[in-house]
């Protein structure tokens, strides 16, 4: 009964301290007799409690009792702490975001641009030049009291460094290896004209350039906002380095995938006057060509597709890929080889790579008819050959996705195996006939093998010299190689006769008398 008082006092109920005031039995004890003087002095028992204290009571309570816990106390600064620190770390980082992005400048090149080869190569050529004496010279110039003397003489160098092998052709034919350190990946520091530059080479391995098979990369260039001009300077000096080494040659181009990628090494430019061809050829094709490169705003004013298409047609060996060399090179362009037999190549992708040729090229497209020697007719206005189709080639010339800016030139020794869809103008705009070799093609190639002023003297005087070219010729058309309806000689053959012979004129008049 004790325990149910106290339960009782507890809840707040007053006046049921103990069981004989809670309970009462009517039968055993008699109500006190009524008095109303009584009645107004004295309180009234009733069975209602008392109500409740307050929330507000309460909740301070609470808290009061929180604020003597020392473990709650110590939680809470250490919260607070933290987030403190972590506004603090956020706003730290956007203001230095916030500060890099206006003092700082950063360009980035990726590995599809064709200036991330120049650049990489420029590095390298920047180390070679600056561990020179003459750049150590340059640099003790400067006073080195001076801001300028101290960055000048300052020369961070790439830690992390990757190979790059190269192969070139001596001019004995020889192949000579190089190996080129170009800087790895990761981060390097370079000093460019007393400008620091931050350089950050990145692989994406989860990026691949799907017709080479390698990951694709990126070079990010940083340095101050102020010295932005810099980088323009430095794009730039990596253009002329790589022009620099293909100055007086000319790059020949290959397919690879849906991209052109030079094949080889550069090729030393063939001089145009090399090249030996019957009279008034040459210089028709050379005006036509320079006419044409000189008139892109007439085509462009009259709507008409700014590209021109030639045929160069002939026997084999008489010099059609030759010339396309020296025109190139007389015109300071490269070619581009297309082989239409080539298999997975396909209309699309024929159509991409002639639209997409690199800037100052020739699009080569030789032996155009041996594509299409074996096609089989698989539709009413449709042929296909090894892959690409008849009408795929015709819309790749001159088709509503043909690209512009652009010169095609197709060889083929058989011109009558060629549609005449094909030879049409717009597509084909002017027919070239390389034949066999003529009787002024045969004192010119002469001329340039056996000059006189290029033989010794003691063994073959230049009356000599004379002598055996008129035997040559006489020999030639005495076998009537010069006749128009008699197979005559090629120029390839003549060339080979020449190189055997190089020494000896003598020797060329007998070998030719043999062949007779």
């Amino acid at each position: 009964m004790a325990a149910d008082s106290s339960l009782f006092s507890a809840l707040g109920f007053k006046n049921l301290s103990s069981p004989q005031s809670t309970f009462r039995n009517s039968s055993t004890e008699n109500p006190p007799p009524y008095s109303p003087s009584a009645s107004n002095d004295a309180k009234v028992p009733t069975d209602r409690p008392s109500p409740p204290p307050s929330t507000n009571s309460s909740t301070a309570g609470l808290f009061a009792n929180l604020g003597d816990n020392p473990l709650f106390t110590g939680g809470l600064a250490i919260a607070a702490l933290t987030t403190g620190f972590q506004i603090a770390r956020k706003g730290s980082v956007r203001a230095l975001s916030l500060i890099r992005r206006h003092m700082l400048v950063t360009v980035e090149i990726p590995s599809s641009d064709p200036s991330y080869e120049w650049f990489l190569h420029f590095l390298a050529e920047h180390q070679r030049m600056q561990a020179l004496p003459s750049a150590a010279q340059q640099s003790a110039k400067l006073p080195i009291w001076t801001l300028s003397g101290i960055i000048s003489r300052i020369k961070p160098a790439p830690r992390e460094l990757a190979v790059e092998t190269r192969t070139l052709k001596a001019a004995s034919g020889a192949s000579i290896t190089d190996f080129v350190l170009v800087p790895g990946q990761g981060k390097h520091v370079i000093n460019y004209k007393s400008t620091f530059m931050q350089i950050s080479r990145q692989r994406d391995t989860r990026r691949i350039n799907v017709p080479t098979g390698t990951p694709f990369e990126t070079l990010e260039v940083t340095t101050l906002y102020a010295h932005r001009s810099v980088l323009s300077e430095l794009l730039y000096e990596s253009q002329q380095l790589a022009l620099q080494k293909s100055e007086g040659k000319t790059t020949v181009y290959n397919s690879w995938g849906t991209e052109w990628r030079p094949f080889g090494n550069p090729q030393r430019k063939r001089p145009l006057n090399s090249v030996i061809l019957a009279p008034g050829v040459k210089e028709r094709v050379v005006t036509d060509l320079r006419e044409f490169l000189n008139s892109a705003d007439w085509y462009r004013d009259r709507g008409i597709p700014y590209r021109r298409g030639y045929l160069l047609y002939g026997p084999p060996g008489t010099g059609k890929t030759s010339f396309v060399k020296a025109l190139a090179g007389d015109l300071d362009y490269n070619i581009c080889m297309v082989n239409l037999s080539e298999r997975g190549l396909t209309d699309d992708r024929l159509n991409h790579l002639l639209s997409n040729l690199p800037e100052r090229s020739i699009a080569l497209l030789e032996d155009a008819d041996a594509a299409f020697a074996n096609r089989t007719q698989v539709a009413e206005d449709g042929y296909r050959g090894a892959n690409v189709t008849f009408s795929g080639l015709l819309n790749a010339l001159d088709g509503a996705a043909s690209g512009e800016d652009r010169i095609i030139i197709l060889t083929t020794n058989h011109p009558d195996r060629l549609d005449e869809a094909l030879l049409r103008p717009g597509r084909v705009d002017m027919k070239i006939e390389i034949g066999y070799a003529t009787p002024e093609v045969v004192e010119g190639m002469w001329g340039r093998f056996f000059d006189p002023s290029t033989l010794p003297a003691e063994i073959c005087p230049p009356e000599e010299v004379s002598k055996q070219k008129k035997r040559f010729l006489d020999i030639l058309n005495s076998g009537r190689f010069f006749d128009e309806n008699h197979q005559g000689i090629s120029t390839a053959e003549l060339q080979g006769m020449f190189l055997f012979y190089k020494h000896d004129p003598h020797g060329v008049a007998d070998a030719a008398e043999a062949i007779v």
